[in-house]
């Protein structure tokens, strides 16, 4: 019985007051700019995580006289000695080319580094958990046992550049998520000047149904419902709206993330965002039921 007398018409003239168009607009490109902050918050954490992973885990050796032979190896070079025993290591060692050295230094050196005796260079890409428990003592360590086959070999980890991509994806995550806190807040301003709006346009009725002993409740409830359903319209818009967009960035941005995702197809969003585009306009529904309620309340409690 409840519920068929909350269907009946309470005299509020809310579909009036309270229209299905300018109200789900407006929460749409909320919708949408929420979509899109998400989307730079996923891909923050992403790149945070490749960034790390790559940069954070890159060891290089330098190896002067690379052709020289190794001290006590059978015969084998520097070079040969060095990447075998970096061939130990968690990770995937790599020398560099004579080529890409010189490549490396021509910026600074011009062409005259075609001409000079460089060093070996390898580069020691380390595994996630070798890179996370990576430390100068397990550099010293490294570097000397490398001393003992190709005396002088260097041993490089630039910790600072690591540090710095780590603050720069923090930076980018904390952007997406004050953008997304702002949408939220602008969201809530919305839905309350469309209640005040509404209860402006209803006044008489509204003040004749308290009067009739309407509680506070009852009546911020109606409004509450009813904004609510028209902001869950509005995000499930808006969502859908920038899903076209959101497809289009990830399959643009596929081979930068993976090479091998180059010719993969149709481009696909990460798990965590679809979770969040499915919450979306759920959490607009939240938010629109909360500020009604509040702004109805408040403005109940000034009626005579």
């Amino acid at each position: 019985m409840a519920r068929r007398d909350e269907r009946r018409p309470d005299g509020l003239g809310l579909q009036r007051a309270l229209g299905g168009g300018v109200l789900p607009a407006l929460v749409a490109a909320m919708a949408l700019l929420a979509a899109l902050a998400l989307a730079g918050s996923s891909a923050a954490t992403g790149l945070a995580g490749r960034w790390q992973a790559g940069a954070g885990g890159l060891v290089t050796v330098q190896v002067p006289r690379p052709d020289a032979p190794a001290v006590g190896d059978g015969g084998a070079t520097r070079g040969e000695a060095v990447l075998r025993a970096l061939s130990e290591q968690p990770g995937a060692a790599r020398r560099l080319g004579a080529d890409e050295v010189a490549a490396l230094l021509r910026p600074w050196l011009g062409d005259a580094a075609v001409g000079l005796a460089l060093p070996g260079v390898i580069e020691l890409q380390l595994t996630p958990e070798a890179a996370a428990g990576w430390s100068e003592a397990s550099a010293a360590a490294l570097a000397g046992r490398l001393e003992v086959v190709a005396p002088g070999t260097l041993v490089e980890r630039d910790a600072g550049w690591q540090g710095r991509l780590a603050a720069l994806a923090r930076s980018l995550q904390l952007c997406a998520e004050a953008c997304l806190l702002l949408v939220v807040g602008v969201g809530a301003a919305v839905v309350g000047v469309a209640s005040r709006a509404a209860l402006a346009s209803r006044r008489e009725a509204i003040g004749i149904v308290h009067g009739l002993g309407a509680s506070d409740g009852y009546i911020a409830g109606r409004f509450a419902r009813r904004a609510a359903r028209l902001a869950v319209l509005g995000g499930a818009l808006g969502t859908a709206a920038a899903l076209p967009v959101l497809l289009g960035l990830a399959g643009l941005a596929a081979p930068f993330a993976d090479p091998g995702a180059a010719d993969a197809g149709w481009p696909t969003l990460p798990p965590q965002l679809w979770g969040g585009l499915a919450v979306l306009p759920l959490a607009a529904g939240a938010i629109g039921w909360l500020t009604a309620q509040a702004t109805v309340r408040r403005w109940l409690r000034r009626l005579p």
